[in-house]
């Protein structure tokens, strides 16, 4: 019989790049999953979401976001059965003017600037920041309405992608507006 307490403690791969600066001005496209992919927050009638109450306190967070994080816009979103995308564009808050996030070359990309932190230093850059308080919030909240304090919502972790260019903001916009549509698609 092995001896179980000499295992070392499973390491949890991040779904972060481990060299891209979630803290630069840039788009992010992100998808959020519940847990074991539960139906929770409405369902798809004639390619429309239908939101449950679950539902619209997700989309009542993600509204919130702009007033807890000043340096950061919210974009094109929407509120699956079972998961969440949205697009989030942290700001260069440099000066009164900004550039487009999706403008500002490949030099500044946060891909290029090889930042190599350690975990702790990355859940608080500012992406997984809004992301954690997006998730922390509508949990908190559908499971006061659900009377299941504690329940885990969420899958841990989420997806992101940083978009590139405005070909790839206008993609991932377009798979974002008709998710719905192509959810009906798919399961026919």
């Amino acid at each position: 019989m092995a001896d179980v307490s000499k295992r070392s403690p499973r390491r949890r791969n991040s779904l972060r790049l481990p060299t891209a600066d979630y803290n630069q001005p840039a788009a992010y496209f992100i998808t959020i999953t519940t847990q074991k992919r539960r139906q929770l927050f409405g369902s798809i009638h004639e390619g429309q979401m239908i939101c449950s109450r679950y539902g619209s306190v997700v989309w009542d967070v993600w509204r919130s976001l702009p007033a807890k994080y000043p340096d950061i816009e919210i974009d094109t979103a929407v509120v699956m059965p079972d998961h969440f995308h949205g697009i989030i564009i942290i700001k260069d808050m440099v000066g009164a003017i900004h550039e487009s996030p999706l403008r500002t070359g490949v030099d500044k990309s946060p891909l290029r600037t090889g930042v190599d932190k350690s975990p702790l230093q990355r859940r608080k850059m500012k992406l997984p920041l809004v992301v954690g308080y997006l998730k922390m919030n509508a949990a908190r909240e559908i499971n006061r309405l659900r009377g299941t304090p504690g329940q885990t919502v969420w899958q841990r972790g989420y997806y992101d992608h940083i978009l590139r260019d405005d070909r790839d903001y206008d993609a991932l916009t377009e798979y974002i507006l008709t998710n719905p549509q192509n959810l009906l698609v798919d399961k026919e």
